[in-house]
């Protein structure tokens, strides 16, 4: 799994945005989805990224909403899919996942963090609680010192690794810039590579030009992506999917 593309979905059920269009939402997941599929991306993380003002967990509807979305995106795609429910409804995402997908994305699994929604705590024993009841595993990927947000929490990077192997089961770390579209610093990004017991991926702010800059696990993209109408070109996809394969080839 190492090329992953999100999905910005379309404002869903449970958002002050929706329109009534769920239909449309669903063919527009498919479609984009299989832009990645053509492009050569590994995976897909379908996201509820219009849904802002983001609650800290979403509403039914919205949970509803997604597994019907991801349901249809594996039935029509070979990617593997991922749910990510903003801001940290990870219960819901992992339910998802674990019923119609492969894996999830958890903004704070095993930190305490400070966000525009508020204080977000760690969601580690509810994402177990779901793979328990559902007796499936999926892949989690965790953000450390997640983008538009801060820790509250003292503890070095090597401590909040290893708690988030051993404590909160992670199985990849995810290292972001402080916003959408912002990449992280290379040098600090190297060095969590360096003392992670996980695979880590960087999941902000990566463009053909500077991906050559992190040697890492996999790669999350969205916003290069898009369009200004926030759909995928597929000849940008092709433009990342090339660059991976010419750093591997070096």
């Amino acid at each position: 799994m190492k090329l992953i593309g999100v999905v910005h979905l379309p404002p869903l059920p449970g958002s002050f945005f929706y329109k009534g269009e769920f239909e449309e939402i669903v063919d527009f997941a498919i479609n984009e989805s299989k832009k990645l599929e053509v492009g050569g991306f590994d995976a897909v993380i379908l996201e509820n990224f219009n849904d802002k003002p983001f609650r800290k967990k979403v509403r039914v509807e919205t949970a509803i909403a997604m597994s019907i979305i991801a349901r249809e995106v594996k039935k029509s795609t070979s990617l593997l899919v991922g749910i990510n429910l903003l801001r940290n409804s990870a219960y819901e995402a992992a339910s998802i996942a674990s019923l119609t997908g492969d894996f999830i994305r958890v903004n704070a699994l095993c930190e305490t963090i400070s966000s525009p929604e508020g204080i977000i705590e760690p969601a580690s024993v509810e994402v177990q609680e779901v793979l328990y009841y559902t007796k499936r595993k999926i892949s989690i990927l965790a953000d450390i010192n997640v983008k538009h947000a801060s820790p509250l929490h003292q503890m070095n990077l090597e401590s909040l690794l290893l708690d988030c192997k051993e404590r909160g089961f992670a199985d990849y770390i995810i290292v972001t810039g402080e916003r959408t579209g912002k990449e992280p610093n290379p040098e600090v990004v190297k060095m969590i590579k360096n003392i992670s017991p996980l695979p880590v991926c960087v999941g902000s702010g990566m463009t053909p030009n500077n991906i050559r800059d992190y040697k890492v696990d996999c790669f999350i993209i969205g916003t290069y992506l898009k369009d200004t109408d926030g759909k995928i070109r597929v000849e940008r996809v092709k433009e990342i999917a090339n660059a991976v394969k010419s750093i591997h080839n070096r």
